[in-house]
């Protein structure tokens, strides 16, 4: 849905003449939507649990897009409006299947999430790609949109019915667990990380297609072509991702991932040649990958608390959202959009900076002998296992006979 109306802003630019800061404002609706709704997103996947929460609010981003597809034709302000409702239902919804998510890794015990994440990138590929082909063929951005619409009303209605029960996530989320969570330095650094890092995400997907066309003077079908694989890269890092994980400690990857990233928009920012454009495009994605799925792996490690930990994190990272669609859009007015997009280098460096506290935290399932004779990537997943083991009671466990005492020295 997302990539659907992305790979059409450059169509709807030019047909409601929108210069880049009037632009950004447009795109703020988006980010605007799901701010507003993330504080409060916690407190409704514990009320409703996370399969009625994307019902919900799948429905609500289907109504932002017919909105768009209906109404844009009068004016920005439309699209605006529809944006917002895009933007509020998938808010609530990323924090639902993040902690959805969380459940099935804490089940399965291993590193999942930037696979599950590759699902999100597997669509926004489709969806660029769709929209490439609807620009060559000339569909109207109306049509466009419509069926997306239709095609997101079905699959999310069902795939939402087959989540996993979520009774362990919801309890402790709500109320003053939600507060707690906002005091919590680990849980702001992962934010701080997320905000980067979605900072970098959001700039691709809104801007690197504008970026390419005005910088680069292409078309609009190359300019749609750079987007697809700027998300075609990211879907690729989070399928290899977990491959990555299971050799490496998450902080390195994390850090080696951010400075590819920022290379990547270095290069994309300051070149003059098209083909330089794919190839930032590709180092881009593949860095920028891993950021988000695992900011929320870190803050859902804990499935009792993973409602609020994930609301909050998300929260932080979407003022990414928030600010990057205006701030992108300002620069470029004044710089153009291809020198703009290089501010998404400077967060990548203070994601670079903060990523230890994505740490794995340690073993709190009451067999901490048994975590410490493992290798840590192993020990994670050992200690999960062994919390479902039964454990001897002080009566039945064999006594062990007491040291002798020592006689007290002299004074």
């Amino acid at each position: 849905a997302l990539a659907s109306w992305l790979s059409r802003v450059p169509t709807v630019r030019a047909e409601l003449d929108l210069d880049p800061r009037a632009l950004g404002l447009v795109l703020l609706g988006l980010a605007a939507g799901s701010t507003l709704s993330l504080p409060g997103a916690g407190a409704v996947v514990s009320r409703l649990g996370t399969g009625p929460t994307v019902r919900l609010t799948g429905m609500i981003v289907v109504a932002g897009l017919v909105v768009v597809a209906l109404g844009y034709s009068t004016g920005p302000v439309t699209v605006a409006i529809g944006l917002f409702l895009v933007g509020f239902g998938s808010g609530v919804w990323d924090v639902a299947m993040n902690v959805q998510g969380a459940r099935v890794e804490v089940e399965l015990g291993r590193s999942l999430m930037p696979r599950l994440h590759a699902g999100f990138s597997v669509g926004t590929v489709g969806g660029a790609l769709l929209g490439a082909g609807a620009i060559a063929i000339g569909l109207s951005v109306r049509t466009h949109l419509l069926i997306i619409a239709a095609v997101v009303l079905v699959v999310v209605v069902v795939a939402a019915s087959r989540f996993r029960p979520d009774e362990r996530v919801e309890r402790g989320s709500s109320g003053a667990g939600l507060l707690r969570a906002w005091t919590e330095p680990r849980t702001l650094l992962v934010g701080l990380f997320v905000l980067a890092m979605a900072f970098s995400e959001g700039t691709g997907n809104d801007w690197i297609a504008v970026a390419t066309i005005d910088g680069y003077g292409v078309s609009s079908a190359q300019g749609a072509l750079v987007f697809a694989v700027f998300v075609s890269a990211m879907t690729v890092g989070r399928l290899a991702g977990t491959g990555l994980l299971d050799r490496l400690p998450r902080v390195t990857v994390l850090r080696g991932s951010g400075l590819v990233a920022l290379v990547g928009v270095v290069v994309l920012a300051f070149s003059t040649a098209y083909p330089w454009a794919l190839v930032g495009a590709v180092a881009w994605g593949l860095g920028t990958a891993l950021g988000f799925p695992l900011g929320m792996t870190a803050a859902a490690e804990d499935p009792v608390r993973a409602a609020a930990r994930v609301s909050v994190v998300a929260t932080v990272g979407y003022l990414a959202f928030l600010a990057g669609p205006p701030l992108i859009g300002f620069l470029g007015q004044e710089t153009g959009v291809q020198r703009a997009v290089s501010v998404a280098a400077g967060l990548l460096a203070v994601a670079v900076l903060v990523a230890p506290a994505l740490a794995p935290r340690g073993c709190r399932t009451g067999w901490p002998r048994l975590c410490g004779r493992l290798p840590r990537r192993v020990s994670t997943t050992a200690c999960r296992r062994a919390a479902s083991w039964p454990r001897a009671s002080p009566s039945s466990a064999p006594s062990s006979p007491s040291p002798p005492s020592r006689p007290d020295p002299p004074r």
